[in-house]
């Protein structure tokens, strides 16, 4: 009786002591343009570190709802915001984000796409480009610091007058599958995902805009160690062939 009595004690100090030691539910914000990497990378972190995570998309800037400023503004919990660099400063300049957890994750150039089936025109240089630009019946680009560039300088450096939509909350190329526009520009990292149309390829180097994507802690994050833990993951050398995957480029050391 003993004996029986020394092994139920045993059992329910083991059961006690695996139940003190829970898994934690981090909570992610990641913004379009590093999302499919994250998508690669974060069941990785998972699977190593015994967490789990709770992920909500949303841009990295913009008057939707669905912002990752906006949430924030709202009161809505987050452990790990991933989105373009100079927005995150703005959230760290706020207070919002601690400026000591920032880390350096990708950078993103555009792309350019047209629907599937599509003759694929060449934008070698900018010439070409302006070309293709001035022939499409519609051009689509994101609302997103890619497609701020795009309407702001892109048209002027080319020479021409701006045109097209700024696409709200959905990926450029997802209007361009369904023949709503002809052409779609956003970054390459967004527009690879995405079924039925034709990467063309980056828009030359000397108009292109490269956007630095990182992720900072929100300073009312409930698991900081377990943040600084994910971001140092992303950021790592072995996460670099998933993030190069993706349409990325990795961050020069």
């Amino acid at each position: 009786m003993k004996a029986l009595f020394k092994v139920l004690t045993a059992c329910v100090i083991a059961t006690l002591a695996v139940a003190t030691v829970q898994a934690e539910e981090i909570k992610v914000m990641t913004s379009g343009g590093f999302t499919a990497a994250y998508k690669l990378l974060g069941p990785q972190y998972a699977s190593q570190s015994g967490n789990t995570l709770d992920t909500i998309l949303g841009p990295s800037m913009g008057k939707a709802p669905e912002a990752i400023p906006n949430r924030l503004a709202r009161g809505e919990p987050a452990d790990v915001v991933i989105m373009v660099g100079y927005a995150l400063d703005n959230l760290i300049k706020q207070g919002k984000v601690d400026k000591d957890s920032r880390v350096e994750l990708a950078d993103s150039r555009i792309g350019l796409v047209v629907k599937q089936g599509a003759a694929k025109p060449s934008i070698n240089n900018n010439a070409e480009l302006k070309a293709v630009l001035l022939k499409a019946k519609s051009v689509a680009y994101s609302d997103s610091a890619s497609g701020v560039y795009v309407e702001k300088e892109l048209f002027k450096k080319l020479g021409m007058a701006s045109k097209g939509s700024m696409i709200e909350r959905i990926p450029v190329a997802s209007v361009v599958a369904k023949g709503e526009y002809e052409v779609g520009l956003q970054q390459v990292s967004e527009l690879l995902p995405v079924p039925g149309v034709t990467y063309v390829g980056k828009i030359p180097e000397d108009v292109q805009s490269v956007t630095r994507f990182a992720a900072g802690i929100p300073t009312n994050a409930k698991h900081p160690a377990q943040a600084k833990a994910l971001l140092q993951f992303l950021a790592s050398p072995q996460a670099q062939p998933a993030v190069q995957s993706t349409g990325l480029d990795s961050v020069s050391p």
